[in-house]
């Protein structure tokens, strides 16, 4: 006979089992990580003393009332509940109608002493043009920070305060060894509310692309991030500082659990350099890379998408000097693997100029070495745009693109007065040139591997190619090229 619990009584017995397997098996896994169930509020009692908000504040020149006015009126908020016309009824107003002056504009955001003495970490965009600095300790002590240096490309910066002897600091970790799904803790002052902690995991690491550095490498955590935490320390369990937090993603405003942080060891290097020089040098190989797909290693003969293919080299660059060759794919540098181009230029740019490194390169399906001796990365490298040519050629109807020859009128204004190539007048929507990227105005330096210099020739290419529904071209937008592989349909 089967004795049948009245329903309050089962929900009673399966609730104490829950909670038996729960504590059970949050023992378990906190037990490793934690040395009591205050794990959190032990590493974060250590490490908030050395934890700083910074307050900043620069001149900027406006009109008094007009510009104060026009930059309330027009914020998006407005255009989005009243629609566009709320822009029409509220002109710009006329710059003349009150003179200029100086008003002081405010921010804030954290930081972390790394040294005794008085040396702290925040980003770049904290203290980017301030004329003062006020750094606030934990106790609410204020000091006067001189700014040492900072390095836009990264967004890092490092100040000092001079006023405070035997500083509490913050040990830096080791950023390479954290694993996704490990525990990390974000301190800082989001909107100015001071020592505030929030914990999350890390959920992924070697983030690039994500638009906010020309160097990215972050650590992405759901840590909750705010504005106000930028520069404030990243933690591990162990209250080592494993990132700088820098950025979140967010469609309104606020935490939507996706945030970024530097990590810390990219940042080791550049808080040295700025330390000693007030800047930073960057190492640099003087190529156009772009990442290795299937199209394109099938294209160049690879057993897999692997490695980093080098689309152009800059002439009298370090890495033309060095002898690698256009279409060499770099798989190694200094024996390490390289996963993408962001990795590449992270290390290359890490490296001292004049100091060498090795590629593993495979040129022509065969496996290479070159040494190359590193140079330093010039202040400007930037792409120029071009402009739309008329005119037509021979369509290629199966890729959605029509050709013209480069006259010498078309040279000079596009920008291509020392090139040679077929130049792209039209790209059909929707084809597999528009799918591509390709655009009116580009150049075709090459087709399968082999250099056109008109129409005729980009026919013959073709025509010779083993697979006529595959065509590797090597495209020219500006001062930069790159392959591009299109697949008929």
């Amino acid at each position: 006979m089967y004795r049948t619990l009245p329903l309050k009584h089962s929900f009673s017995l399966l609730g104490v089992l829950l909670l038996t397997v729960t504590l059970l098996t949050t023992g378990a896994s906190t037990s490793n990580a934690f040395s009591s169930d205050k794990g959190f509020a032990e590493v974060v009692k250590k490490a908030k003393p050395a934890v700083v908000h910074i307050r900043v504040e620069k001149s900027v020149a406006a009109n008094s009332y007009d510009q104060q006015y026009e930059e309330f009126f027009n914020n998006p908020f407005f255009e989005r509940f009243f629609g566009p016309q709320f822009r029409q009824q509220h002109p710009q107003q006329n710059p003349q109608r009150s003179p200029r002056r100086e008003y002081k504009q405010q921010g804030q955001g954290s930081g972390f002493i790394i040294s005794k003495d008085g040396y702290i970490l925040t980003n770049n965009h904290v203290v980017e043009e301030a004329d003062t600095i006020t750094v606030i300790l934990s106790d609410e002590q204020e000091f006067k920070a001189e700014l040492i240096g900072r390095d836009p490309q990264s967004d890092v910066a490092l100040i000092k305060i001079k006023d405070k002897a035997q500083l509490p600091v913050l040990a830096l970790g080791d950023s390479d060894a954290l694993e996704v799904g490990e525990w990390v803790i974000a301190i800082g002052n989001p909107f100015g509310l001071s020592q505030t902690v929030t914990a999350g995991v890390v959920s992924a690491t070697g983030r690039s692309s994500v638009g906010i550095n020309e160097y990215e490498n972050f650590i992405q955590t759901d840590a909750a991030i705010n504005p106000g935490n930028s520069g404030g320390p990243l933690l591990n369990i162990n209250g080592e500082v494993v990132g700088i937090n820098s950025a979140l993603y967010s469609r309104t405003g606020g935490y939507m659990g996706i945030g970024f942080a530097i990590p810390i060891n990219m940042v080791k290097n550049i808080e040295e350099q700025l330390k000693n020089a007030g800047k930073v040098t960057r190492g640099w190989l003087g190529v156009v890379i772009q990442n290795v797909d299937e199209n394109l290693a099938r294209s160049f003969g690879l057993d897999k998408a692997e490695g980093i293919l080098v689309s152009e080299v800059q002439p009298g660059s370090p890495a033309d000097k060095s002898g690698v060759k256009q279409g060499d794919v770099i798989v190694r540098l200094n024996g390490t693997t390289l996963k993408d181009v962001a990795d590449l230029r992270n290390r290359v740019a890490l490296m001292s100029p004049d100091s060498s490194a090795k590629l593993d390169v495979i040129r022509n399906g065969k496996d290479v070495s070159v040494q190359v001796n590193i140079g330093e990365r010039p202040n400007d490298i930037s792409q120029s745009s071009t402009d739309t040519p008329e005119g037509s050629g021979s369509a290629l109807e199966q890729f959605g693109l029509t050709f013209q020859n480069l006259t010498p009128e078309l040279a000079e204004r596009l920008g291509y007065d020392d090139k040679q190539g077929v130049v792209i007048s039209q790209v059909e929507p929707g084809s597999p040139a528009s799918s591509a990227g390709l655009m009116p105005g580009q150049l075709i330096e090459e087709v399968n591997k082999k250099a056109v210099h008109n129409v005729k020739e980009l026919k013959q290419a073709m025509e010779k190619s083993d697979d006529q529904k595959r065509l590797l071209l090597r495209v020219r937008s500006g001062n930069f090229s790159q392959y591009v592989v299109l697949i008929a349909k």
